[in-house]
């Protein structure tokens, strides 16, 4: 009798899609956000092939060294910056990822964003528990119809979003490293700066990497409107957030909405926490039921097919698969 193929498991899972993937695969538990290396025994590690796991799993040359049977690691998000992609290239290991059934939901929160900076939702809630209103009129807001909304990166979740913003009757454009054919009839190309500067309401939506790190800082936010918003449902490091916070502070720019920040959880005694022109959420794009379990539905797919030597859905680094093929 063949033995199982031994996986580590470093993400929530559903008691249904557990019972699914011991059926198939010998399961070693290590909590979430601990190291693998650290975790699982000296013996066990070499004898490991497959991974599951959160952005909190660095996925590194150090884990591969630990790992040197691994030949799939299985992100529980659509983003990769805790995988040392070029590491894991050369070692020929396969890195999956859950694009695609989250696009919604990110794109929710984004337009969500939106509302609360131009209608200052948040301070209206507060005014009315507070009984405010009984001694006057909440001040006027902004309206967001007929304003240019500016996307940095039009991949799926912004196009999501331009398609959500022409119910506003947004007038939307995008900036990308080069022209996205699929953006066509959703929003016009503009040059980058051209972008910072006419947008009404600028969404981040690019990846981390070492080109996008800090991207977004003084001299950016310096070419928006003083009365625009900037919305950051990507990843917290994209934006200069010292940069943000005097921006906002001095009036540079009218408000900022972040689902994402460089430090997270954001300790309280963050500036950002101070300001009476941000909207702040916790990394909560993708936190809806449904989302989240489509999500580990889909990593663990991947991980499956590609023990299972079929095709995964979603792949990172697929020149490693095809090598193999």
């Amino acid at each position: 009798m063949n033995q199982k193929p031994k996986v580590i498991v470093s993400a929530p899972l559903p008691a249904d899609l557990r019972e699914r993937l011991a059926a198939r695969c010998e399961i070693v538990d290590v909590p979430t956000g601990q190291n693998p290396a650290e975790t699982v025994p000296a013996a066990l590690r070499e004898q490991i092939v497959g991974m599951v796991c959160t952005m909190r799993t660095k996925v590194d040359q150090a884990l591969l060294d630990a790992f040197p049977a691994l030949t799939v690691s299985s992100n529980f998000a659509v983003g990769f910056d805790n995988v040392d992609l070029a590491a894991a290239t050369r070692r020929k290991v396969l890195i999956c990822n859950t694009p695609g059934v989250l696009d919604g939901a990110v794109a929710d929160v984004t337009i969500g964003l939106m509302l609360c900076l131009a209608r200052n939702l948040v301070a209206g809630d507060a005014f009315v528990r507070s009984g405010e209103w009984t001694k006057g009129a909440f001040p006027l807001t902004r309206d967001i119809r007929g304003k240019t909304l500016g996307l940095l990166g039009m991949g799926r979740i912004g196009r999501v979003v331009a398609r959500a913003a022409h119910a506003f009757d947004m007038k939307v454009v995008y900036h990308n490293r080069r022209q996205d054919p699929q953006a066509d009839g959703l929003a016009t190309y503009v040059e980058r700066d051209e972008l910072f500067k006419v947008s009404d309401v600028l969404s981040v939506h690019i990846p981390l990497s070492a080109e996008t790190r800090h991207s977004v800082g003084q001299r950016e936010l310096a070419l928006m409107k003083p009365s625009a918003y900037l919305i950051n449902t990507a990843r917290g490091p994209v934006i200069d957030e010292a940069a943000l916070i005097e921006a906002l502070r001095a009036g540079t720019i009218a408000g900022a909405g972040l689902d994402v920040m460089e430090q997270e959880p954001l300790p309280a005694a963050s500036p950002l926490c101070q300001l009476p022109n941000v909207v702040l959420q916790a990394h909560v794009g993708s936190a809806t039921h449904e989302t989240r379990r489509a999500m580990i539905d889909l990593a663990v797919a991947n991980l499956m097919d590609a023990l299972g030597n079929k095709t995964p859905q979603a792949m990172v680094n697929p020149e490693v698969w095809q090598a193999r093929a």
